[in-house]
């Protein structure tokens, strides 16, 4: 019986790693297919809760200060004429790593293209900005880049010492009211600092206040339509290599399933009549 149970025990724990090895195989040649067809170094910055340890427990992930310092290696060692593709599917995250990312971007000397599958919101859509084109799939989203200090945004913070009078106010929310502003300025200097190449002074600074001054909530998408009037390098359509690749980050599964359909794509031809 205990013969039984080791090998229980063994195949439990060592088929999620196998599986996992395959995945990433996959994804390697995948990468190389794209880079082949275009020429050019990808690097990909997909955060998605993975299963990835022994138990198949989730990880949720965001753009960190180990994700800055992977990409940052990844820009270093490709040569100065080589365009980059970088694929964002990112929540967001830290701002010094997405500020360390966006400028790294903007130094390469050849073209960077951003390619966004889904969306790429708060420190995803700073990196989106930095780069000389943004791709889109037709129902993807960028969106705004206003800081958050814990739960609030700074630009709301900011708002209550303009309503209330400053002796209502205690002493913890004037603290990080100082805070919010002196995070919005730094942020919209980033902001600006990533866009004037593509644009107007004048236009620059009037897109990098649009983005962080809290005109929107945190979440607000910004689709396709609303970035081309703002006169942002932006496309639509994005390689078929790239939705494949998506599929090789999946959610961890569950036991019921919140979505299903067929996995395969259907032609359009209309369902025949029966008797």
């Amino acid at each position: 019986m205990s013969y039984v149970f080791w090998l229980l025990f063994l195949a439990y724990t060592l088929v999620p790693m196998f599986r996992q090895r395959m995945v990433e195989h996959e994804r390697i040649r995948l990468i190389r297919e794209l880079e082949k067809k275009r020429g050019t170094r990808v690097i990909v910055m997909i955060h998605r809760q993975e299963s990835i340890n022994l138990l198949g427990l989730p990880i949720s992930r965001y753009i960190n200060i180990e994700d800055s310092e992977q990409v940052l290696r990844a820009i270093r060692l490709t040569p100065d004429d080589m365009p980059i593709d970088i694929i964002l599917h990112t929540p967001g995250g830290l701002v010094l790593a997405a500020e360390q990312i966006a400028m790294a971007i903007k130094g390469h000397p050849a073209k960077v293209c951003v390619f966004v599958p889904h969306y790429a919101m708060s420190g995803g859509t700073m990196l989106a900005l930095a780069a000389d084109e943004i791709n889109m799939d037709e129902n993807a989203v960028l969106g705004p880049v206003d800081p958050q200090l814990g739960s609030y945004p700074a630009a709301s913070l900011l708002k209550v010492l303009q309503r209330k009078d400053i002796n209502e106010v205690d002493d913890e929310t004037l603290v990080l009211a100082d805070i919010a502003e002196k995070a919005i300025n730094q942020v919209r200097k980033t902001v600006y600092e990533i866009i004037k190449p593509k644009m107007e002074e004048d236009e620059a600074c009037r897109i990098a206040r649009l983005f962080t001054e809290g005109k929107w909530t945190h979440d607000y998408p910004i689709d396709y339509d609303e970035l081309k009037s703002m006169g942002l390098p932006v496309n639509k359509g994005i390689p078929r290599e790239i939705y494949q690749l998506m599929e090789l980050y999946p959610q961890p599964q569950q036991r019921r399933p919140s979505v299903q359909y067929v996995p395969v794509p259907y032609e359009g031809n209309k369902p025949k009549n029966r008797g």
